[in-house]
């Protein structure tokens, strides 16, 4: 049994063909999925969604490309979704947004991981040439104290081994299929089992040899047989591994 860690669900390219979405995941043995929010347009999609659909967690946040929206109210309005997620996110930092200013991204970043750890949630992190200042305001911030997940990590065997220290997970996606991919591999490689989640971060990010259309929760299959191939494992040992990962991190049942 997998989880997917990171989904967007509510997307128009997945929403508007959920029940299909489901039965394609059921078959691939992906049966629960976590789906980060990334702005408050789409927060109360998915707290409907997981009313719905008991394999479906809730995560809220503001993601870096939306950081201009941030105000105290905006913040008031997030820990309304709070009580019933599982995790605070999309949040982080990413500097390759020339358009969003860096000071801004901080100041979003670090009150909602303020939030987070105020209600003992981990944070789902998007991180793009920002490290250094994610991993300054992570340890000012004290953020270990609640953890989370790198999504869709994309940094360093060197950055990724600071991860653990930082209460944080690394979350592998479709990246890792890439023919030319190398970082990735060599983080799957070289990281513990215990520290690695798996995600699709669909609709984006489809792995081989899916690309090209949008990506989808059963593609989590193609993941999961890379990433036991790169570390000589069973596909079945990966599964037990990250989903027990993604039940600590997430507090699930």
């Amino acid at each position: 049994m997998f989880i997917d860690s990171h989904c967007h669900l509510d997307d128009p390219l997945l929403a508007d063909r959920l029940p299909e979405v489901f039965t394609a995941a059921a078959r691939a043995g992906v049966e629960r999925f976590v789906v980060p929010g990334v702005g408050p347009e789409g927060w109360p999609r998915i707290a409907s969604l997981a009313r719905r659909e008991q394999s479906v967690h809730g995560a809220f946040g503001l993601h870096p490309l939306h950081a201009s929206l941030f105000t105290p109210a905006l913040l008031d309005e997030l820990a309304r979704y709070l009580p019933h997620a599982v995790a605070v996110g999309e949040i982080g930092l990413d500097y390759t947004y020339a358009n969003v200013s860096r000071t801004v991204q901080q100041e979003s970043f670090r009150a909602q991981l303020r939030l987070a750890i105020a209600h003992g949630l981990p944070v789902l992190i998007h991180c793009r040439r920002a490290f250094a200042d994610l991993f300054r305001i992570l340890r000012e911030e004290q953020a270990e104290r609640v953890g989370g997940v790198m999504h869709a990590f994309s940094g360093s065997l060197e950055i990724a081994r600071e991860c653990p220290g930082l209460g944080l997970y690394l979350s592998v996606a479709g990246t890792v299929t890439y023919e030319n991919a190398v970082r990735p591999v060599e983080v799957v490689r070289q990281l513990h089992l215990d520290r690695l989640l798996l995600e699709t971060d669909s609709p984006d990010m489809t792995p081989e040899p899916h690309r090209g259309q949008p990506n989808e929760p059963a593609f989590l299959a193609e993941i999961a047989l890379k990433v036991a191939d790169i570390r000589g494992i069973s596909p079945a040992e990966v599964a037990a591994a990250t989903t027990a990962n993604a039940e600590r991190l997430f507090h699930l049942e």
